[in-house]
């Protein structure tokens, strides 16, 4: 039955490039593994590795080396895409958030062994991370996730056993894999990628990026994966924005920079905030309010946490001090920075290119997402 159920999981979650898009060489006069030069223009700055996971399989990573950099984001790209599509995309990203950044496939992405699974994903994650600590020396708290789409099920997996991460990025995530397909209210056993009941766990800021209009994994994943976030950072809601674009947009490369500006900032390690205090979500200046600006039309305030709304089932008189101290809450929050401006989704679509135009024409060119593969197999289904 388990296995029957993976498969099936299987074959809604996976879509890896048919063809890859990549082969793997090796340099006749370095030595080193490098991707066939009909796909990318080979940097001296990346390394491209095979690392064995605790599954069996055999994956390929890249490891892009920034020296001016303090900090490292570990990649898990989404959907129908590969690293040999990713390559630009992440060197471009390394250079731009001045980080060092490490991409892998899944199994059976690319030229990993092996087939894709959720479990699967979670071993490849495992292996990547343990390359960057055996390899590169990074530490646990210098380790940012990044995880789209998919990804994010890798991502907050391991983010789950990592209390001294130092933040998360989920771009269009998703709240499980079976919630994209039905708005079902509870969660299933034979449910993969059960976000929503990983991501209280995560005690670092954690930055969600999602377009509003998302036709394949729907705006709500999102915001209510960022209403669960214990350390809630500012969040991305690109208006207009879809499922394949998002990098496209002005504002998505501005406010990367900014997250790691104040993930710089924080110290390793840093404490939970004090249940008696209000859930406030992190800005630019690393808990430092700024002045008010204008809020963005899908920007939320911070919601009371877990445990302050479980408070509410108190006696009568609790739930009126209860009241009293929502209302301080409220007035607290007024005076909290509203970060980011209005958008404009004409003009940020016209003025993209502008803004980043290398990495945009190389986010079109990949197409990280294969929707009518998914409406097909969902019919076949």
């Amino acid at each position: 039955m388990g296995t029957a159920t993976s498969s099936m999981a299987a074959k809604f979650a996976f879509f890896p490039p048919n063809p890859p898009s990549y082969t793997i060489l090796v340099d006749e006069e370095t030595g080193k593994l490098r991707l066939s030069s009909d796909v990318v223009y080979q940097r001296d700055n990346v390394d491209i590795l095979k690392l064995c996971t605790k599954k069996g399989n055999e994956i390929v990573a890249m490891y892009v080396k920034n020296p001016s950099a303090s900090l490292t984001v570990l990649y898990s790209h989404g959907n129908a895409a590969d690293i040999g599509q990713m390559y630009h995309i992440l060197t471009e990203l390394s250079s731009h958030l001045n980080v060092n950044l490490m991409g892998y496939d899944y199994s059976g992405y690319g030229q990993s062994s092996g087939k894709p699974s959720e479990h699967d994903t979670y071993s490849d994650i495992e292996a990547a991370y343990k390359c960057l600590e055996e390899t590169y020396g990074v530490k646990e708290e210098d380790t940012i996730l990044y995880g789209q789409s998919v990804g994010s099920g890798p991502a907050l997996e391991l983010a789950t056993h990592l209390p001294g991460l130092r933040a998360v990025i989920l771009h269009s995530p998703i709240l499980s894999g079976l919630r994209v397909m039905y708005p079902i209210k509870k969660t299933f056993w034979f449910d993969i990628y059960k976000n929503i009941d990983k991501i209280p766990l995560v005690n670092c800021p954690v930055l969600v990026i999602h377009g509003t209009e998302d036709e394949v994994v729907n705006f709500s994943h999102g915001k209510q994966l960022w209403e669960l976030c214990k350390e809630k950072y500012e969040p991305l809601w690109l208006k207009g924005g879809n499922h394949c674009n998002l990098e496209l947009y002005p504002e998505y490369l501005k406010h990367l920079k900014k997250f790691i500006s104040a993930i710089e900032k924080l110290p390793p390690h840093v404490s939970e905030q004090s249940t008696d205090q209000p859930e406030q979500p992190l800005n630019a200046a690393g808990y430092k309010a700024e002045k008010p600006r204008p809020s963005t039309d899908y920007k939320e305030k911070a919601r009371p946490s877990f445990g302050q709304r479980e408070k509410s089932r108190l006696s009568t008189d609790n739930r009126e001090k209860a009241r009293a101290s929502t209302d301080k809450r409220e007035r607290t929050r007024k005076s909290i920075d509203r970060l980011g401006k209005a958008r404009n989704s004409t003009d940020q679509q016209e003025k993209a290119r502008n803004s980043f135009d290398r990495l945009g024409d190389m986010v079109r060119s990949v197409g990280l997402c294969n929707v009518d593969c998914l409406k097909q197999t969902a019919a076949e289904a």
